[in-house]
């Protein structure tokens, strides 16, 4: 069965964006971008919410952009035809190998892993991230904790008053300071 992963740059003090809204401090270097890249290509559907969907519509033509390195160009080889589902009750349209999620988070999480298919399903954003949490549906968290205390912002992990028992599966130190960690949830 596929696994459900939640992977996203995290403060030390919790937080994926800080209390202004902004997130440049998870810009990542380049040995970051190269680990995050390898990360992608075990993905086989992508699940986001309305606001990551359009931070990341930038990648579905990024290929024109004469400027990007290389490495740049092979993130957005892998990120333009990988299935996307987008939740959002505002949007009309979405572009290239996404759909509008038709139901709900736990029917599609469902729907997709009776499917036959390769990879996680990887779900982006707060919002969503924190809707699947609670309801159980994420299989590993894998956050990176960046070398920064924000203050406040949206917390990686919903605060729903639930214990997850979790296993450490993977860790790793970057030259940057920057910790990933892979944790399985023990069920």
């Amino acid at each position: 069965m596929r696994s459900v992963t939640c992977s996203m740059g995290v403060s030390l003090d919790g937080y994926i964006v800080g209390p202004d809204g902004g997130f440049n401090w998870t810009a990542p270097d380049e040995e970051v971008f190269r680990f995050v890249t390898d990360e992608i290509r075990e993905v086989g559907v992508h699940l986001l919410g309305r606001r990551l969907y359009e931070t990341m519509l930038y990648w579905e033509t990024a290929d024109q952009d004469p400027s990007l390195d290389d490495s740049m160009l092979e993130w957005a080889a892998l990120w333009k035809p990988l299935p996307k589902v987008v939740f959002s009750t505002t949007l009309a349209a979405v572009q290239g190998t996404a759909r509008l999620a038709s139901g709900g988070l736990a029917e599609e999480i469902e729907r997709l892993r009776a499917e036959p298919g390769e990879g996680d399903i990887a779900i982006g954003g707060a919002t969503l991230a924190a809707e699947a949490a609670a309801a159980d549906l994420i299989d590993e968290y894998r956050p990176r904790v960046h070398p920064v205390l924000v203050g406040g912002g949206i917390p990686f992990f919903p605060r729903d008053e639930r214990r997850v028992d979790l296993e450490l599966v993977e860790s790793r130190t970057f030259g940057s300071g920057i910790v990933h960690l892979r944790y399985r949830v023990r069920r």
